[in-house]
Formats: C-alpha cells, structure tokens, sequence
C-alpha cells in the first residue's frame, strides 16, 4: 500500500488526508504547529494517525508521495531532502484532479483572484450549473472529491499552489496580473514569480481557453517568448479585442465561442477598472462553458463580494468606513485608491514584504488627504509619503487609527483600510485585522450614537 504523507494539517492538509484514506492509501499527516480543534477531530473521527508541533523526518522521508501545504516553502531542509531522494512532492490540487471527472476552471493572479473566482463560481451557479467551488478559497477541493457530486469546478489557484502542480488540466484557465509579490518566497527575483504563475499554462491544449489581461506587461512579454497553442482571450481596458472582453465608455463587451455580451459595468456590484478586468475576465469564463447572456447579467446584478475586500464597514458623521484588509501589496493598494470617489484618510503599514510604493505616487497625490500608518515599523511608509500628504499619525492601536480617521475625515470622506502589507505584526491574518477594524468602526458607531 502506498504511503501518502501530508505536510500542513489545515484546510487543504486535512481534506487531502481524507481523499487518500477514501481512495485506499496509507496515510500519516504531519504539522509542525499545531492543529485547529476542528481539524483535529475531523482526522481522529477518520481514524487517521497524526502528529503536531513536530515533523518526524524518518517517516516523512519513507513516504512514497507527499502532499504539502501551500504554505510551506521549497526551501525547507526536509523538503529539499524529499526532493533530493526523487519523493514526490506534490499539492493538494494536484492530488485532487486526479479523481475528479468535473471540468476545472482555475483562477490565478497578484491580484483580483479572490474576487474573480467567486464571481464566476456565482455566475455559473446562477445559471443552473452544477459548480463545486476551491482552492484558495471555499473547502478543500480534495475533501469535496470523495463524493465528486460536481461537474464544473472553480480553483482559486495561488503560485504556491501551481508551483506544486505538474499534470493537473485546467480546461479554462485565467492570469488576471503579474505584479511583484511573495517576492521573499522568490529569492527576490521577479521572473521565478512569472514562471510560477505561467505553470497555470503547463498542460494547455489548442482547444482550451485562456483569460488574461492584455495590458499587463509581464504576461505580454511573456506570452510573446512562450507562444502556448492555446485559445486565447485578451482584455482590454485601451482597446477594442475579439474574442475576449473590454470596456468602452463604462460598458462592459465580452464575445466567446460565438456569444456576445453588453453590459453598464454601472449596473453590477462592483466598482472600479480593477473590477471591470475581474468581471469580464468572469463572463468570459462562463460563456466558455455555455452561461446564457440572461443567467450572466442575472448573476452580476445578485454577486456579494467577499469580506475584507473594499467592504462598508459603516458611516459615522456622513464619513464612510472601508475595509479593504486583504489589500496586503501595493498592487492592490492602488486599484482600491483608484476606484475612491472622495477625498480619502488612507490606513496603511504592517508587515512590509519588499514593497515599492513608487507606483502609488499619482493616486496618492490624487486621492489620499493624509495617512495613518498601522504597523510595529512604519519608517518605509513615513519615509516614503512624508512630502506627499499633507499629515501622517503612527500607531499599533487599530482603535486609535480609527478615531483619528474620523477625526481627519469630513462628511462626504473616506476612510479606507488598504494596508499594502502582510498583517502578521500585530494580527494573526487578514481576516483578523479586517474584523478588528470593522469592530472599532463599530464601536465608534455605538458611541456617537449615544451621544
């Protein structure tokens, strides 16, 4: 029987341990922290051995495959040994796609994946599809195979995850950017970033499709030296492309496989040029796979963004509160300024992962009134914008940030959380930071409402 161990015992680590169990493997996971309660009892209800807060590298490295969270780098000395010895080392994607008949549709980018991924998988599912919904985001793909009850999926796929990805055939497949990110991950060297990303494309046949966006520097010059056969999909924000998708004077025009689609990028629920790139990237995914012109307008009228993405957090005094927590590089920084309509107070800083604020310095200038740096280090943020806004307030108190948002604000203005930066100085994640922030707007409200 061959033996499967598991790296990592979170979302994907425990669902891959259970579709190896399913499918009749030996199988053994190892965390070198320790589990989540629920995930803990999901492998002891299994009957799956594992261990926690240690790596036992005599039996990891007698494994015959080895399945590894995204979240732990190549670089690891136990790693390295499994590659070193010719041990599969594999994700939990790739692991799953072996046992699924579904069509896949995988998703990836720097930026805009999140969003782009659960608005397709609302698209498809509007229209009647049957659409299971993983990856970066939603349950584990594997743990959702056992039954594999789905004949369409959509992956949020990161380049952790692709890196890790060598036979998995993505029937249509999405690069929405390339803009410098998880540099740190990449021997801070840019073209091991594309390269990673390009793997979306590794196993691309004439007869598949691929979305991505025209206007992104790297994956033209990319495209360029790689030529894939493959069906390709442009979008434009500049220019007029068929097939593929762009936006000209606020309509949205999508035409794939013979069907076309107009719509006012006003009448759906998202803003900005950003999101005019995640919508058509969007429907041009789901006229791939046969949405009707009806189910897609239908499901772009009902879509409800995810949290801690350009989220109302309220209004205090006619300010309006946005939380845009999973806003962690510059890149997305400068999608969310730009789609600001008001003079804003920008909340930024955290864990710095090799940013270059340069790109920032026209919306800045444009759109930001001051800004409140949040971080145990703000000297890169100080340094950099201290003779482009006109006052900078530091500190670790997400409380005080907030109120001093209110205090610079006027009726009518913005304060909007788009830190650029990991959060793990002062929060555990994202998530946590986006929580913190919606529970101090919160607060505030109680406050003033009292008074």
């Amino acid at each position: 029987m061959k033996k499967v161990i598991i790296l990592g015992g979170g979302e994907s680590g425990v669902g891959a341990a259970l579709l190896a169990q399913a499918k009749g493997f030996d199988v053994f996971l190892s965390d070198r922290g320790s589990l989540k309660e629920n995930y803990r009892l999901a492998l002891e209800a299994a009957d799956i051995p594992y261990e926690e807060d240690r790596h036992s590298e005599e039996r990891i490295l007698d494994a015959d495959v080895v399945i590894k969270s995204p979240g732990i780098p190549a670089t690891v000395p136990l790693v390295l040994k499994l590659r070193e010895q010719g041990t599969p080392v594999i994700s939990e994607i790739e692991f799953a796609a072996h046992y699924t008949k579904a069509k896949l549709i995988g998703i990836t980018g720097s930026n805009g994946k999140t969003t782009t991924t659960l608005l397709t998988h609302h698209l498809l599912k509007t229209a009647g599809l049957n659409v299971g919904l993983a990856g970066n985001v939603g349950d584990s793909f594997a743990e959702q195979v056992i039954d594999d009850e789905f004949d369409y999926y959509v992956l949020e796929l990161s380049s952790f995850q692709l890196d890790d990805m060598y036979e998995t055939h993505l029937d249509v497949m999405m690069l929405l950017n390339i803009t410098p990110d998880h540099l740190d991950r990449y021997g801070y060297n840019f073209q091991n970033y594309v390269d990673s990303k390009f793997r979306i494309l590794q196993n691309a046949g004439s007869g598949d499709d691929f979305i991505y966006f025209a206007e992104s520097e790297p994956i033209q010059s990319e495209l360029a030296r790689r030529n894939p056969e493959v069906n390709r999909l442009p979008i434009s924000l500049e220019k007029t492309v068929s097939p593929g998708g762009y936006l000209a004077d606020g309509q949205l025009v999508a035409h794939n496989r013979g069907q076309s689609f107009t719509m006012q990028q006003a009448e759906t629920t998202l803003r900005g040029p950003h999101n005019a790139i995640n919508t058509l990237a969007a429907v041009l995914a789901a006229q791939s796979v046969g949405v009707s012109e009806e189910a897609i307008r239908r499901g772009l009228k009902t879509f409800q963004n995810a949290a801690h993405r350009l989220e109302p957090a309220g209004t205090i005094n006619g300010v309006q509160f946005i939380n845009d927590s999973k806003a962690t590089n510059v890149d997305s920084v400068f999608y969310a300024l730009s789609s600001m309509e008001s003079p804003t107070v920008w909340i930024a800083g955290g864990q710095d992962k090799g940013n270059e604020y340069s790109q920032l310095n026209e919306v800045v200038r444009q759109k930001v009134k001051s800004l409140i740096c949040l971080g145990v280090d703000n000297h890169k943020l100080v340094d950099f914008f201290s003779d482009k806004v006109s006052a900078i307030y530091e500190t670790q108190d997400i409380e005080k940030a907030v109120a001093k948002g209110l205090e610079w604000a006027q009726p009518g203005e913005v304060v909007l959380l788009s830190p650029a930066c990991a959060s793990f100085d002062l929060f555990k994640n994202y998530e946590d930071r986006g929580n913190q922030f919606k529970a101090a707007v919160k607060e505030l409200i109680s406050k003033s409402a009292s008074q």
